[in-house]
């Protein structure tokens, strides 16, 4: 097994994250390294600039040229509620404005109908939008204002990443790659092996 930590890096953000996220309004939270940022052996075929996602692992791989990949730590969407399948980057934003779904105003609410980008925003620092055909899913892998839950099953369904990380996804994603989400226990009923 191959892993390299790839120390977070600031040479992503711009000075709007940089101000944005020096005074966040949430506690920085203490990832643990196995869901810090690594650069890993990648054996599986996905071509590269493909996102797959390990639900059961609650890894997010970016995958590079010659069978390696960045691996990022993420939260996933509790069992019942998580997507699974394959997608494309359909839209891509800077800290995003978050519409809350009828659903989630149901559920989780109440909330405004609409919450402006920034760092108390649940979207955080940047949305990846997952499109089927030419149909939003309403699944997004984003940053978060909750990095407490990195390498948890917390979300209402969408991929939640460290704002640090996000950024750093953003700046590699091209519109219309290719994401697959792997449903939980997948790597284990197709015999994928994981090195890294």
């Amino acid at each position: 097994m191959q892993a390299t930590l790839s120390p977070s890096s600031s040479a992503s953000m711009t000075p709007r994250d940089r101000q944005l996220l020096a005074h966040t309004p949430y506690a920085q939270a203490s990832v643990p390294e196995q869901y810090q940022r690594h650069i890993v052996d990648y054996s599986r075929k996905e071509q590269p600039g493909t996102i797959l996602v390990d639900t059961d692992a609650r890894y997010l791989y970016y995958v590079l040229p010659d069978g390696k990949a960045i691996r990022y730590g993420v939260a996933v969407g509790e069992e019942a509620m998580a997507f699974s399948g394959v997608a494309r980057v359909g839209r891509m934003a800077e800290w995003p404005d978050w519409i809350p779904t009828a659903e989630i105003q149901a559920r989780l609410g109440p909330y405004p109908a609409r919450v402006p980008g920034g760092p108390a925003n649940p979207l955080g620092a940047r949305a990846l939008y997952l499109y089927a055909g030419n149909k939003d899913t309403l699944y997004r892998i984003h940053g978060t204002n909750q990095p407490e839950y990195i390498g948890q099953a917390i979300s209402s369904g969408c991929i939640r990443m460290r704002n640090e990380d996000v950024i750093d996804l953003y700046d590699r994603v091209k519109a219309g790659s290719m994401v697959v989400v792997l449903p939980p226990a997948a790597a284990a009923a197709t015999g994928s092996r994981w090195r890294g």
